[in-house]
């Protein structure tokens, strides 16, 4: 404890040299702190844009996806017959088959630019409703027997979508030149797609656009959630069979929101570890500052250690003074920098949710501070060895004459 006491007392006289000296490390642990705190943030964030949490659903898309949501733009769509030999694999429960459409929708004397998909019928309207976790925040879902009717994203409720006004259950808007009636508000999903859309029943989106005779993308729900890996080699053979294309030429993709995460997650991971490389230089010039600072600070001081000598201190006792007050001057960088780091990390975070329409908490690690101080602490302190030793080996004569 002594030794702190000291290495405080010492830091504080030099003043701004040590505020100086401590900015690099300051710098390369607020980068580290912020961008961990995003990244999980982020993942979080991402995670939601899936609209669901279940990870039993199976997407099938066409291949050639464009701009927009998911399946649309497809230069290869999904057909009916596709849907139907799909439903047939032994290793398949149900599949929805699901469409997304462009249109205008007129409310408020505003008219705002969307996307409305299918509520399927039946057994099916269950299905998809368990699979996307239904529920209405006001209002009720549709039923098989509405008709003129819609349910609709979360941010009709709180005005996000431009109408300057709140839709509820019982307003009328208008759709492609045609009137509906709104029947509930679906519960925040934190996700851009699904808290923004139009739910309609499958009669009145093809009373709108027409007979559908192509899908933008089928969900699948595998009979075994265990053996989902299976179901979903068994539609990509399924589906190379029908279209006769061979392995590797595929003109669909057949994906899980697993393994989409993980491929999103690697890609989040790969950029903050790039950045955090970057970071680290920050982290380089703060220890490089602190050998200067303390190299400078054994000159300074020669006095000082031959009076110290002079008077029964011993060379290891010399050489953990400068290795300490070096390790402090890093610590209290460190501890600067992951303050720093927290608050920016959080108001990252904030930004993320305004952006997206998710509600993400930030998640602070206490084994990221702990690290990030051990580690300032430790890197200030090695950066300080070379001079500590410096100061170590004076010879208290000399350095009394000095």
């Amino acid at each position: 404890m002594n030794y702190f006491i000291l290495a405080y007392r010492n830091l504080k006289k030099k003043g701004i040299r040590s505020y100086l000296t401590l900015l690099g490390i300051c710098i390369g642990i607020l980068a580290v702190v912020s961008l961990i705190t995003l990244s999980n943030g982020l993942k979080t964030a991402v995670s939601s844009q899936f609209g669901v949490s279940s990870t039993e659903l199976i997407t099938v898309e066409g291949a050639g996806n464009g701009f927009g949501p998911p399946g649309t733009g497809q230069v290869t769509p999904l057909t009916q017959r596709d849907l139907e030999e799909i439903e047939k694999l032994s290793s398949v429960k149900a599949a929805v088959g699901r469409v997304i459409v462009a249109g205008r929708l007129e409310f408020n004397n505003k008219a705002i630019f969307g996307y409305a998909t299918n509520i399927p019928s039946g057994d099916d309207r269950e299905i998809l409703y368990q699979q996307i976790e239904a529920k209405t925040i006001v209002g009720r879902l549709l039923e098989d027997g509405d008709s003129g009717k819609v349910l609709l994203g979360y941010n009709f409720y709180v005005d996000k979508v431009g109408l300057d006004r709140e839709v509820v259950p019982g307003n009328t808007v208008n759709i492609q030149g045609r009137d509906f009636e709104v029947v509930g508000i679906v519960e925040k999903k934190g996700s851009f797609i699904f808290d923004n859309i139009v739910f309609m029943n499958e009669r009145d989106v093809e009373s709108l656009y027409g007979p559908i005779e192509e899908w933008d993308f089928i969900a699948v729900l595998p009979r075994d959630k265990e053996e989902i890996d299976k179901t979903k080699e068994d539609i990509e053979k399924l589906l190379r069979r029908l279209r006769d294309v061979k392995v590797g030429e595929e003109d669909f993709t057949v994906s899980t929101p697993e393994a989409s995460l993980k491929q999103v997650n690697s890609i989040l991971n790969a950029i903050t570890i790039f950045i955090v490389i970057v970071a680290s230089i920050s982290i380089l010039v703060g220890a490089i500052g602190i050998i200067n600072t303390m190299t400078t600070s054994v000159l300074e001081r020669r006095k000082e250690i031959g009076i110290m000598k002079a008077i029964g201190a011993t060379n290891h006792q010399i050489f953990m003074q400068f290795f300490i007050e070096s390790g402090v001057l890093g610590l209290i960088g460190g501890a600067i920098g992951v303050i720093f780091g927290v608050i920016l990390g959080i108001s990252g975070i904030s930004g993320i949710n305004a952006l997206l329409g998710a509600e993400v908490q930030p998640q602070i690690s206490f084994y990221l501070i702990f690290f990030a101080l051990l580690g300032s602490f430790l890197i200030g302190a090695f950066a300080g060895i070379l001079p500590a030793m410096r100061a170590a080996k004076q010879n208290p004569v000399e350095a009394l004459r000095g």
